[in-house]
């Protein structure tokens, strides 16, 4: 990070950039502590352009989901109450929770590989936080309340007629806004067929589900209204994160303090660079726009969360004074202290390639479960009997169908050989998609071939194509036998 040295200026010398090396307040708050609200400017420009269309579509993502179903599945739900799982459209149990969480370990390090070489992207341009702040919550307050300085001038007036409606309708269409969010979010847990019944079935129905309803809904409300930019200065573990991660070939927004500095006000007709200045005017544009209230020329900062805002409004500035775009740009600060031409370095493309790899080992995770999963449990207490020369072992059997489709099986004895299985009904065991299928067999072996009073058999499930579908590893017990040398 770095500071205005302004011994500096008092001498003539211009603006210049030194180390910082302590700061003892954040962007949005004073040196007392007290809260510093940020009012800023709305952007405008190519990045940001760019962004908001991102930000629609991850929006219409976000209101769709919960609609969209596979194979009659929802193609996401986390139904934790219920245990009911459901990932891409396919059905996950409880069984499947390993899977789960190797996914989380591979996604936590895809976020660790990607800030390293990318910095704060996903914070600026996909973040919930900043979508839902900066695409919806934001523009409403636009619309209501007008840009910065009406904003400005509203706060400090007193509370007269203007200044109580304006708030009083930005407040319920906030309210109104978090209430929806929050059924959304309900899809995401129950369905969106649940959710239409509980509405439809009222509060006092339901009055669990609508004191959950409200403080979901107040919390919302909460962070969009009051809270804001501090979830990101002040409670986000991602950009405390981030900060340990990024280094000098990190790519981020940075401002070109080689070619900005010393900053000075312009002036029609001037030569900057013989009178020792930079392409900096110190419009200040840059400052106002930033939602998170922070001056990108001191420096990488942790509050930044690279929205690029603050190079829309530098490019615009260039433009008009006729200098070259891209004094703040994304950038490594490799690049911007050598001043060389930005690069897809090898360690880039490594990093890239491990992400794909990331990605690709998830999707191998969520669709190689296997179709179904077998269990052969001994019922507690029951013991072997002998009859006409074969042992037999009584076994419950519980069959779990994770496919989308009617599943038909049989059961057969692996290991060891000559195993003959007795059904109490059929041999034809029927498995409905995303059900349980629960029953008893015997199994038998020659006596003459159970040398063990306790020996490991293995029982496959096959499907009616003669596919094997699982396998089961248990044990057989059988009368004890002493052996004599």
């Amino acid at each position: 990070m770095s500071k205005i040295d302004e011994e500096a200026v008092k001498g003539g010398q211009g603006q210049v950039m030194v180390p910082e090396t302590y700061r003892d307040s954040i962007g949005t708050m004073e040196q007392s502590g007290k809260r510093k609200w940020v009012f800023p400017r709305k952007p405008k420009g190519k990045y940001t352009n760019y962004r908001e269309l991102v930000s629609y579509f991850l929006l219409l993502v976000y209101f769709t989901i919960p609609f969209i179903k596979i194979n009659g599945n929802p193609l996401f739900m986390f139904n934790i109450i219920d245990r009911e799982f459901f990932i891409a459209g396919q059905p996950f149990y409880p069984q499947d929770f390993f899977i789960l969480t190797l996914g989380a370990i591979a996604s936590l390090i895809f976020i660790i590989v990607f800030t390293i070489a990318y910095g704060r992207i996903f914070c600026g341009w996909i973040c919930p936080q900043t979508i839902f702040m900066e695409s919806v919550f934001r523009k409403i307050e636009y619309l209501i309340e007008g840009d910065r300085n009406k904003q400005m001038k509203l706060d400090r007036q007193e509370w007269n007629t203007e200044k109580i409606w304006k708030r009083c309708l930005k407040w319920t269409v906030y309210a109104i806004i978090s209430l929806v969010i929050t059924h959304f979010m309900f899809m995401y847990i129950v369905g969106y067929q649940e959710v239409f019944n509980i509405i439809e079935a009222g509060p006092f129905a339901n009055p669990t589900n609508f004191i959950v309803m409200i403080l979901f809904t107040s919390a919302f409300y909460f962070v969009f209204a009051w809270f804001r930019e501090q979830v990101c200065t002040l409670v986000c573990p991602y950009g405390r994160l981030q900060g340990v991660l990024i280094d000098k070939d990190t790519v981020n927004v940075f401002y070109d303090f080689k070619r900005g500095e010393n900053r000075s006000k312009w002036r029609n007709g001037e030569d900057r660079k013989t009178a020792g200045k930079g392409d900096c005017i110190d419009c200040q544009q840059c400052v106002v726009v930033c939602p998170t209230g922070i001056d990108i020329r001191d420096g990488q900062q942790l509050e930044c969360i690279n929205c690029t805002a603050c190079i829309d409004a530098c490019d615009e500035v260039m433009v008009k004074v006729g200098l070259p775009k891209g004094l703040i740009r994304y950038a490594t600060e490799n690049e911007i202290e050598n001043q060389t031409k930005f690069k897809f370095t090898g360690r880039m493309k490594g990093f890239a390639a491990i992400l794909v790899l990331l990605v690709g080992f998830l999707v191998f995770l969520l669709y190689n479960r296997g179709d179904m999963e077998t269990k052969f449990i001994k019922p507690m207490g029951s013991t072997f009997f002998v009859r006409d020369g074969k042992i037999t072992n009584t076994y419950n059997y519980t069959f779990l169908n994770k496919t989308n489709e009617k599943k038909v099986v049989t059961i057969k004895v692996l290991e060891p050989a000559h195993g003959e299985i007795s059904y109490s009904s059929t041999n034809k065991i029927t498995v409905d998609r995303d059900k349980i299928s629960k029953g008893t067999i015997n199994i038998s072996f020659p006596e003459a071939e159970m040398s063990l009073s306790k020996q490991n058999i293995t029982i496959g499930v096959y499907d009616m194509k003669g596919k094997l579908v699982d396998s089961y590893q248990t044990y057989f017990e059988g009368p004890f036998k002493l052996r004599i040398p």
